[in-house]
């Protein structure tokens, strides 16, 4: 035990690094256990689309949308659903709802919003539309 004391106390900057990163392990483990939504594949999000009657919501910008999207995904706004406007996905609460952005990391906002507004199947592409494309599925390009 007095080796590790020595040491830390000799590099002092490495140790505190790797507290900093182990302490943000757990913290980001904690928050996946606890949102409100689930991290799917990209092939889970198909069998959700084909057998489940998943409904897509795609939060990009309309510019990006329209430069391609998941086949009958619905555009919607996180200003939209911040404002709790959520247009026709409000009939589909009891359906999986699948939030797609381009990475996955701010549409992660939008899918805790809409597991608190009720929705009660709410998931997150994980990688966003990267990950779609890096598993070579389609995309439809201009307005839905």
């Amino acid at each position: 035990m007095q080796e590790y004391l020595e040491f830390f106390q000799q590099n002092m900057i490495m140790a505190l690094v790797w507290v900093a990163l182990f302490v943000a392990l757990i913290a980001n483990i904690f928050k996946s256990a606890n949102a409100a939504y689930k991290e799917v594949s990209a092939a889970q999000v198909t069998h959700m689309m084909n057998r489940e009657n998943g409904i897509v919501v795609d939060i990009r910008s309309k510019d990006e949308f329209k430069r391609g999207h998941i086949t009958d995904a619905l555009h919607v706004l996180p200003s939209d659903i911040k404002a709790g406007s959520f247009g026709s996905l409000e009939n589909h609460k009891s359906d999986p709802i699948i939030v797609v952005c381009k990475t996955g990391q701010t549409a992660q906002e939008s899918a805790n919003l809409l597991a608190k507004a009720g929705f009660e199947k709410v998931y997150l592409l994980k990688n966003g539309l990267v990950a779609w494309s890096e598993a070579n599925l389609p995309l439809i390009k201009g307005k839905k």
